[in-house]
């Protein structure tokens, strides 16, 4: 088997980039994407510890795009760290995210929320500080009783702390993807909120401008939501993919490889993605 959706403490997971490798190995995968939020920061570390230890490797990120009612995530796999059309974007979106974690801490703070930037830093070490170190900080100053709660009362969509930040349009993602080399894939459709209906306009749109790949075994899903993922993603001719979504005790719910524990994606999807990637 094998996992495409891992993140480390380059971006929001609580793991480094080389553990998460090394969690890949011992779950049994034989390849593994690393799919930092907004960057590629881990990825030379991560590749480096692949190496190693025998484990295929592929360099991804994770881009949250604009989507209405809510967010679309996006993931890409091969896109190396250097220059190019979606490592400007990356750039870009770190800098909004930095300037979001400001305006985030003065809205907890002027919610009279325990909070200061020093713990928020201390909680996130050496990552990229975001919103899940906020959320940290708050169960530690006993403002919430888990991460997950600190997100549904505080810090979510719709919720009194919540900042926006900026969101790339899906479309100018996956130009910027291709641009790149890299293979761009729709991540667990199912958080979109919209109906079977609705899903298949949004891949037929999307697959007209360059997707090559929807998320269909993902670490929280049914196997009935994963079939019938995987059954649309053949009828918009794209490769029905998968992974855990690691985030390591930020969601500890999910494990590398195995999800919430029957997740099997299969070593087939790696072949059928580096098929599709962009010449």
């Amino acid at each position: 088997m094998i996992d495409l959706h891992v993140h480390s403490t380059c971006s929001d997971g609580s793991e480094t980039p080389e553990r998460v490798v090394e969690l890949a190995v011992a779950a049994g995968c034989t390849a593994m994407a690393l799919t930092d939020h907004d960057g590629l920061a881990g990825v030379a570390r991560a590749g480096e510890r692949a190496k190693s230890l025998g484990i295929g490797f592929v360099p991804g990120c994770e881009v949250s795009c604009a989507f209405s009612p809510g967010t679309m995530h996006a993931l890409a796999y091969f896109v190396e760290p250097g220059e190019g059309p979606l490592q400007s974007e990356l750039e870009r979106l770190r800098r909004d995210r930095s300037n979001r974690n400001k305006l985030l801490l003065q809205r907890l703070k002027d919610l009279a929320l325990p909070v200061t930037l020093d713990e928020v830093e201390a909680a996130a070490g050496s990552s990229v500080v975001g919103k899940p170190h906020f959320a940290s900080v708050l169960v530690a100053n006993g403002a919430a009783s888990s991460i997950q709660d600190a997100f549904e009362r505080l810090l979510a969509k719709g919720a009194p702390g919540y900042v926006p930040r900026a969101r790339i349009d899906a479309a100018a993602f996956i130009a910027a993807a291709t641009g790149a080399g890299a293979v761009a894939v729709l991540a667990h459709p199912l958080t979109l909120g919209i109906d079977a209906p609705g899903l298949d306009r949004v891949l037929e749109e999307l697959s007209a401008v360059g997707l090559l790949g929807m998320e269909c075994y993902y670490g929280r899903y049914s196997p009935e939501e994963r079939a019938g993922l995987a059954l649309m993603a053949k009828r918009h001719d794209i490769v029905a993919t998968g992974g855990s979504d690691f985030h390591g005790s930020f969601k500890p719910d999910l494990l590398v490889g195995t999800g919430t524990g029957d997740l099997d994606v299969p070593d087939a999807v790696l072949s059928e993605l580096l098929a599709r990637k962009p010449q």
